[in-house]
């Protein structure tokens, strides 16, 4: 980037003469993709990281984009929802020049030194050095468009445009009657389509066509546009197959093909929810969130990607754990508020109280519509739980505990009640409050960890089928609840 590119936009040349004078021709890029690559190379050398904010890409995903930008490559990212890909093309702004001269008025960012529309031609015939320059920063030089069915030729290269011949007195064949579409408008830039397979036919013609040419046709006559722009793409891998709805010919002009992928681990799953989930709130209720429940939540779409039931094809998106999460928090939240409390601390309760979080990102299979949506999204939490407890504590002897239950006790521990009382429940149960402490999930005196630890223990029995939960919150034995009355152990906070 030049020295006078960092000064003040009042100082940064206005003319074309004034640009030329500035040093700036000499040492311009060539070409977007060039630019791009001279600032990687200066970023990797510095030993920053690539793009801030995307996680545990660093050794799978960001190698393969680093090459890709190095070798001048469009590329495309295939994956499947939640695996950060738009997240990533637009980060790709970061790797632009912080502004950029073009021809004051331009539609097209046309090159002070080599213009490609008539309209910059033909100012710059006539003004010459006293061509008026704008200046244009890196964000606007990003062009994003979802790609759908009913997106025409017209909205991605452009048409013809009757009334702006009309009041120019133009010929319709006149290339200043035409309105540019989307992707001339990112010429000097980049420009990303979301969802490429999802493009009719005749446009994917369109684009690889102006990918390898240069020219196209716009109502019949030709132009010829050199466009400077650094092309990225993104799509599900089933649909960017022969069999899918993407064309050959496009696909083949594509330079590099970088598959995405979810977090390969609970940890890294867990830092991700935990950089993009909004759980500090203001300060009306102080929020602890345990290392505990956050493992819970990211175990949940870990436990969802296995699961049979549930469409593979669609996948798991990253937003489930982290929508679920803000929505566990919201209701400790909301229970702190009531109660009075001065700190909310998120229990595995809450968990289920977070179920429209869950049950919204899963797609399911036959047989998962079978069962039911909110159904498998109380076995997942179950599950999550049982996971989280085995990799915290191995083999757990919970005998005693089991037989409490299988006597004829049950415990209630909504997710309203409050946590002292919710302590006291527990404190009935033979040995449940001795061994979370003694395995270090909480520490004694805590009691808000306390009551964490020890509804994941009965979480993870109620999982392993030794125990019952009611939908109410209430743990019983194993068998139906409704068969016997409650005796005098009983204790419902």
């Amino acid at each position: 980037m030049l020295d006078f590119q960092l000064r003040p936009v009042a100082r940064l040349p206005d003319t074309l003469g004034a640009l030329r004078r500035s040093g700036y021709a000499a040492n311009r890029p060539t070409s977007v993709k060039d630019e791009i690559r001279r600032n990687l190379i200066a970023r990797l050398q510095d030993g920053g990281p690539l793009f801030r904010g995307v996680l545990g890409y660093e050794d799978t995903v960001m190698p393969q984009i680093v090459n890709a930008l190095l070798a001048r490559h469009n590329f495309i990212l295939l994956g499947l929802r939640g695996q950060a890909k738009s997240r990533i093309l637009r980060a790709l702004v970061s790797l632009l020049d912080e502004a950029m001269p073009v021809v004051a008025g331009s539609e097209v960012n046309d090159d002070p030194f080599h213009p490609i529309s008539k309209y910059a031609k033909q100012l710059i015939e006539e003004q010459g050095d006293d061509t008026p320059i704008a200046w244009v920063g890196r964000d606007q030089r990003y062009v994003e468009k979802l790609a759908t069915p009913d997106v025409t030729v017209a909205d991605i290269i452009g048409d013809v445009d009757p009334i702006k011949a009309a009041r120019g007195g133009h010929l319709l064949s006149d290339e200043l009657t035409i309105h540019y579409g989307m992707m001339p408008r990112a010429n000097r830039g980049i420009f990303a389509l979301n969802e490429l397979p999802d493009l009719a036919g005749k446009v994917q013609v369109g684009l690889f066509n102006i990918m390898q040419e240069g020219d196209v046709q716009i109502k019949g006559y030709p132009v010829r546009l050199a466009l400077d722009v650094l092309l990225c793409f993104t799509a599900n891998p089933e649909d960017y197959t022969a069999r899918g709805k993407i064309i050959t010919p496009l696909k083949d002009r594509i330079g590099s093909e970088i598959i995405t992928h979810y977090p390969e681990s609970v940890d890294l799953g867990v830092a991700i929810t935990r950089q993009e989930a909004w759980t500090q709130r203001d300060h009306t209720v102080e929020i602890r969130v345990p290392d505990l429940i956050e493992e819970v939540v990211e175990r949940i779409a870990f436990e969802a990607r296995d699961d049979k039931r549930i469409d593979k094809r669609s996948g798991v998106s990253q937003r489930m754990p982290i929508t679920a999460m803000e929505n566990v928090v919201s209701n400790a939240e909301a229970r702190a508020l009531r109660n009075g409390d001065r700190e909310a601390v998120p229990r595995v309760a809450d968990v289920y109280a977070a179920l429209p979080a869950i049950t919204g990102k899963i797609e399911l299979e036959y047989e998962g519509e079978l069962v039911g949506g909110a159904t498998i999204a109380r076995e997942l939490i179950r599950r999550a739980c049982d996971a989280t407890l085995r990799e915290r504590t191995g083999d757990l002897d919970t005998d005693e505990i089991v037989m409490w239950f299988d006597q004829g006790s049950a415990l209630q521990v909504g997710d309203d009640i409050a946590i002292d009382l919710v302590r006291k429940g527990f404190d009935l149960v033979p040995g449940l409050v001795d061994t979370v402490t003694a395995l270090g999930l909480a520490k004694k005196g805590d009691d808000p960890m306390i009551v964490v630890a020890c509804e994941l223990v009965l979480e993870a029995l109620v999982a392993r089928r030794k125990i019952s939960r009611s939908d109410a919150g209430a743990y019983g034995r194993a068998e139906r609840e409704s068969r016997r009355r409650p005796n005098q152990q009983d204790y419902f906070g």
